[in-house]
């Protein structure tokens, strides 16, 4: 990503006349932007795996859960993959600002086109909103840190912290709005709604890109004339390759959607492989970094197991919200699709308090490690899939299990979520070497990539038995041994990280 320290002569954003909660006006257009957006990704998530698995007969495409499971799996890694080439381009060509602006508008087109009711044009919209996602995710956060005078402005935190609460707010809503449309009225007419969503932000950040910093427009490192040629040379070879490839297998007869799932979930897994074995090859890092960066290994890893159970709340656990869990409490009716919003909800409840926590912990100096963090946060989504094991065998029999069950499973997991996500965005600024340390946001993201890959080939592997009592234990298991095996060696990681701690 770009870097937030202002070139000379560049001017942060305008801080007379009004400001947004003490915070420069630009916050509320980017604050506004990416509520919009979470809006409609989150609103099209809760109501994505319901349409794949949904019968023909009731508008949807009828896959089984655990082919519908991979698929949402696949399209999420693609999500946070797509963010390393949408911060290359708006570092080297089009700049942040530009980049969101297109990547907005990618987005939008994509929910208009699953708003079709076709199966072709569905799956290429997941591909504009995956490869949309991918160009605004990437650059809009960076945009927030352009609107103070460099890292040291005392109102930077707090404004990560309005704008972090814009995309839990957006998160929040959109199971509400667009899952109750999307499963009451129409699947298409919610994935619409979606579109809206995204118009309503795009048309927010068109009217308010006045109030942004100056270097939100400007690309950090200018891509040369001769550059530019040969990566469209080599992009478009490889598109090449890719469209006679999948012509001849659609010719042929022989194309499934397997055709897509397994080599994107190749290339999820692959590509952060060959990111660390280029890296542990460079020869200019001294001692020190190298050691750093296979303490970032184990983090990278663990969170890799995090996220392969953590993201399947919109997948398998959905599919469980709807099909054997009831959708009544206490007298009151309710989508399936709400339990989507119960994340978001937790977040925002219990995000201050872990702030706290860790301030009152390391004033008493017992502020666990980021070894001994992590290890909790994969025993915490370890247990969360050993709840979903009792829920499921609650639900034997065609029962429907109340509610409760899968409101104390996200509970469970969000207090993981908040012991690893945080820190490990934190950790990963403090372990990266100079050289790369433009790339290492990316880089942390991959392990979404590679967790949710793994987690499809598992879900497809499975087949039927996904989402079954053993597969929720079997999975839980694996994170609560994973999280065992990291607090064993979290003296020999430590050791690794050098004067991180």
């Amino acid at each position: 990503m770009a870097s937030t320290t202002l070139e000379p002569g560049l001017k942060p954003a305008p801080t007379s006349g009004k400001t947004f909660l003490g915070h420069p006006r630009g916050l509320a257009t980017l604050f506004m932007t990416e509520m919009w957006e979470r809006f409609s990704f989150y609103g099209m998530k809760a109501l994505l795996v319901l349409y794949l698995v949904a019968p023909a007969a009731e508008g949807g495409l009828g896959y089984k859960a655990a082919v519908g499971g991979a698929i949402v799996g696949v399209y999420n890694a693609a999500v946070y993959l797509f963010a390393l080439p949408g911060g290359w381009i708006a570092d080297r060509s089009w700049g942040p600002r530009k980049t969101v602006a297109v990547g907005g508008t990618i987005i939008m087109i994509g929910h208009f086109l699953l708003a079709v009711p076709a199966s072709a044009s569905f799956f290429v919209g997941l591909v504009f909103i995956a490869v949309g996602s991918g160009l605004l995710k990437a650059n809009i956060s960076t945009m927030v840190g352009h609107l103070y005078d460099g890292p040291n402005d005392p109102r930077r935190d707090g404004g990560f912290t309005v704008f972090y609460m814009g995309i839990n707010l957006g998160a929040f809503l959109a199971p509400l709005v667009i899952g109750t449309v999307g499963q009451k009225v129409s699947w298409h007419l919610g994935f619409a709604m979606a579109g809206v969503g995204m118009a309503l932000g795009l048309a927010q950040f068109f009217l308010g890109t006045k109030h942004l910093s100056e270097k939100s427009s400007l690309a950090t490192s200018p891509i040369s004339a001769e550059e530019k040629k040969t990566v469209l040379r080599k992009s478009l070879f490889w598109l090449g390759v890719a469209v006679v490839f999948y012509g001849a297998v659609v010719v042929s007869g022989s194309f499934s959607i397997g055709w897509v799932l397994n080599p994107l979930s190749f290339i999820g897994i692959a590509i952060p492989v060959i990111y660390f074995l280029r890296v542990k090859k460079d020869t200019s890092l001294s001692a020190d970094e190298q050691s750093k960066m296979s303490g970032f290994i184990w983090f990278f890893v663990a969170a890799a197991v995090f996220w392969m159970i953590y993201d399947q709340s919109a997948s398998t656990l959905n599919i469980f919200a709807d099909q054997n869990t009831a959708s009544t409490l206490f007298g009151f009716n309710f989508p399936s699709s709400w339990f989507q919003s119960l994340n978001p909800l937790y977040i925002m409840a219990l995000a201050p308090v872990f702030a706290w926590l860790w301030v009152w912990l390391a004033r008493r100096g017992k502020n666990p490690s980021t070894t001994v963090k992590f290890a909790i946060g994969l025993l915490m989504i370890g247990a969360s899939f050993m709840v979903m094991m009792m829920a499921m065998a609650a639900s034997s029999g065609g029962v429907k299990v109340t509610p409760l069950w899968l409101a104390m499973v996200y509970l469970v997991q969000t207090v993981g979520e908040l012991t690893l996500s945080p820190v490990g965005l934190s950790v990963t600024t403090k372990l990266a070497p100079p050289k790369y340390a433009s790339q290492m946001m990316g880089v942390w993201f991959l392990a979404v990539t590679a967790g949710d890959c793994v987690g499809a080939q598992v879900q497809l592997l499975m087949g039927d038995a996904s989402g079954s009592t053993w597969y929720f234990a079997a999975e839980g298991v694996a994170a609560i041994l994973a999280a065992v095996g990291l607090w064993a060696a979290r003296k020999k990681v430590v050791a690794l990280m050098g004067d991180v701690h």
